[in-house]
This record gives C-alpha cells, sequence and structure tokens, in this order.
C-alpha cells in the first residue's frame, strides 16, 4: 500500500512555497496541497498595489504557472474546504465528506480579514481587502470621482489609499489611534507619511472611530464618534486579519495568537507543522513567540517548514523585513518596532531622498524603518538587518552620521 502524502493545508503563499519546497529538496512522495480559494497559490501584496490600480492582473501574482504542479507531482485541491482533523487517525476530513490520509501535515491557514460589528457592516459598498475576488470586486468600485472611506490607517488602508488617488478617487482615512501606523513605525516615519498622504489630497482623521455605516442597501457614508459623517460610495476596512486557527483549536493543538509552534516550526504533535500567517512561532533572536503577517514570513518560514517535514532539524531566525509601496515612496522595516527605550535618526527626506530610524533597546539595535523615494533607504535596511541579527550594541553616533559606512559597523 502506497504511504499517505504529505498534506499542506492552505494553497496560498505559505503553502505554495513549502510544496515547491518539498520537491526542490528531493522529496519524491506523495504531496498534496490543499485550499478553501478557488485559485493556485499567488502572493498577497501587489493586491493593494499594482493589481488594485490595474498595473497588473492576477495571473501576475501567481508564485508558478499552472502545470509546474502537474510537471512535479503535486496534487492541487483548490476550492475544497477541510471540516476538521482527526490526528488519532492521521486523516482529515472535509466538508464534503471526503477523507484524506496524512504522512505530516502543515498548516499554512492565514487569515481572515477583520470586519468591524457595527450596523451598516453589511451594507453593498462595504468590502475588505484579503483575496484576488476581494481585490477585483474593489477595483471595480474604486472608480474616477468616487468617495472612498478607509478604516484603518496601518500598511493595507494607506496602500489601498494611495491606489485610490491614482484612480482619481477622493479619500479619507479614519484611524482609532493617534498615528497613522503607530504600531509599525515611530513617530517621525508616521508623520512624513502623514504629510505625503495629506498632500495627496487624502483626509486624514485619527483618534476617529466609526459608529455605523449609513445607507439604503448600499454605503452612502460613514458616522463617526462625536457626530461626523463622512460621506463614502466605498468603504474598504482595514484593520487587519485574524489567524484562522479553527482547525488547530478542534485539533486539540496549543493555541495563543495563532498556532503555536516551535522555532522549527512544530505543533504540540510532533506530525503536524504550522507557517505563515497562522502561525505563532518561537523566535530565538527574540526569545518570544511571534505571529508575523508579512510576504517574507510567508516565503521563508514555510521553506523551512517543509524541510522539517522531512526530517531537518532548522530554525527560523531570519530577521523580520516588511515593505509598502506609497506613492513614490517605500517603506521598510527590519526587526521588531514594539519594545524600544532610544531612537537614531540617519539623513533626511527632504534633503537626501531617505531617513531611516534605527530603534535601540538596551543600547542593542532591535529595528529599523526606512522611508525613501523608490530604494533608496534599501542597502541602510539591509545592514541593519544584519546588524540586528548579531546583536552587538552598534554605536550610535556612527548610526546617525551619514558619512559612515554602515558595513563598518559589522566589522566593529
Amino acid at each position: 500500500m502506497a504511504d499517505p502524502p504529505l498534506v499542506i493545508v492552505g494553497a496560498g503563499h505559505a503553502g505554495g512555497r513549502a510544496a515547491q519546497a518539498l520537491r526542490h529538496a528531493r522529496f519524491d512522495g506523495p504531496v498534496r496541497l490543499v485550499g478553501a480559494e478557488p485559485h493556485l497559490p499567488y502572493e498577497r501584496p501587489p493586491l493593494s498595489k499594482g493589481v488594485l490600480v490595474g498595473d497588473q492582473q492576477p495571473a501576475d501574482c501567481a508564485l508558478n504557472a499552472p502545470d509546474f504542479y502537474r510537471d512535479r507531482q503535486i496534487a492541487v485541491d483548490t476550492g475544497r474546504r477541510v471540516a476538521r482533523i482527526e490526528r488519532a487517525r492521521r486523516q482529515l476530513v472535509f466538508a464534503d465528506g471526503g477523507r484524506q490520509p496524512y504522512r505530516r501535515l502543515l498548516l499554512t491557514t492565514g487569515g481572515r480579514a477583520r470586519r468591524l460589528p457595527i450596523a451598516g457592516a453589511e451594507l453593498s459598498g462595504v468590502v475588505t481587502l484579503r483575496s484576488i475576488d476581494d481585490c477585483l470586486a474593489l477595483r471595480a468600485l474604486v472608480v474616477p470621482g468616487a468617495a472612498v472611506a478607509i478604516v484603518g490607517g496601518g500598511l493595507i488602508g494607506l496602500e489601498v489609499a494611495a491606489g485610490a488617488v491614482k484612480r482619481g478617487c477622493a479619500v479619507t482615512v479614519i484611524e482609532a489611534a493617534p498615528t497613522l501606523m503607530g504600531r509599525v513605525v515611530p513617530a517621525e516615519i508616521a508623520a512624513l507619511l502623514h504629510d505625503r498622504h495629506s498632500r495627496e489630497g487624502v483626509r486624514i482623521h485619527l483618534g476617529a472611530r466609526p459608529t455605523g455605516f449609513v445607507g439604503d442597501g448600499r454605503v452612502e457614508a460613514v458616522d463617526l464618534e462625536g457626530g461626523d459623517r463622512i460621506p463614502a460610495d466605498v468603504v474598504v476596512v482595514a484593520i487587519g486579519i485574524t489567524p484562522a486557527v479553527e482547525l488547530a483549536e478542534q485539533a486539540g493543538l496549543e493555541v495563543a495568537n495563532g498556532i503555536v509552534v516551535d522555532a522549527g516550526c512544530r505543533t504540540s504533535d510532533p506530525d503536524i507543522f504550522a507557517a505563515g500567517d497562522a502561525a505563532c512561532a518561537f523566535h530565538p533572536l527574540y526569545g518570544r513567540h511571534i505571529r508575523l503577517e508579512s510576504w517574507q514570513n510567508a516565503e521563508k518560514q514555510s521553506v523551512l517548514a517543509a524541510r522539517n517535514m522531512i526530517g531537518g532539524g532548522e530554525d527560523h531566525t531570519e530577521v523580520p523585513w516588511m515593505w509598502s509601496d506609497q506613492y513614490d515612496l517605500m517603506l521598510q522595516v527590519s526587526g521588531l518596532t514594539d519594545r524600544y527605550d532610544d531612537t537614531v535618526r540617519r539623513g533626511s527626506l527632504a534633503d537626501d531622498g531617505r531617513v531611516v530610524q534605527f530603534l535601540l533597546d538596551g543600547g542593542r539595535l532591535v529595528a529599523a524603518c526606512g522611508l525613501g523615494v523608490g530604494t533608496k533607504a534599501g542597502r541602510d535596511i539591509r545592514v541593519a538587518q544584519r546588524l540586528i541579527a548579531r546583536g552587538t550594541p552598534p554605536d550610535p553616533a556612527a548610526l546617525a552620521d551619514p558619512a559612515v559606512n554602515l558595513k563598518t559597523l559589522l566589522r566593529a
């Protein structure tokens, strides 16, 4: 009797990369990739950028051509939902009643866009952006002259704002926090982004909370605490995602802000692994469990998980990194920005075309945030990643001096 396959549940970016990694590692046994979406694996970052404004098409997001999976004998089930995991029998039960044994299982179930539980949330024109289908529906609504209200001033919200401006819309951003992107970047970077969006015509309401969406079948406005009413033909709710952990919970796996895994992506069941947006993984560099929602994490963590499924012993130690394109600016963040006690600034966006804020905790570099025209901040961020990984406290004066080549700090 043939061995059961290695099964990957979640056919998004992380799942697709994991399947690819198994074949790259010369695993020649059966592999099955199962996804609830009707699409083959694809990358999500273009959805709030090029695909939204029409510069790219959904096909441009695909991880691989359709024949890639056929040629490598990777079985792909799209549009199929797993109802539960039966760990004792080592099998999946599908919503349609089918069953699938597994040798080992990888959960790359991702997450779902959060929605606001307020009046009018069900109105037509109130949308989220998570999938290709979401993007195409939003693109049809974001037309010249449309009034677009975006709830959430984080990465996705601001990228949608920039795209909607490019498509000729009147854009309003509604953010509950006192600054844009307050959980991601320090105050100076947030202020620069605020200024740029304002100069592009975006109206920004900070410290503002929606109390309801107004309309007769279709959204017409957003009501805010305090009585303000924002006209809107379209409302984009961009307040993050909820990790999809239901399968793991039902199976009795440890869950806490995601599916809890060790540094090698192993869950509390030695035959089940997890990676990507749904995984809360122990990170040796930071000494704690972290759940990351980024392209880099989906790209790299899934590959490591796949190798460990077939006997590898690697730990995921990569310094976190993410980027965002807004107008002609690129924001890049390396490391974690939630814990720091000092900042050092290098350069000026107005004078140098780039500014980098280094975040230190007890003298140790823990993160770097760069904002520049195009990729101008990229070199500094790449060196900062290496400095963060090394853990040696850098000289703050050298960090601040644009005349100092940051690479010399790596040799210090």
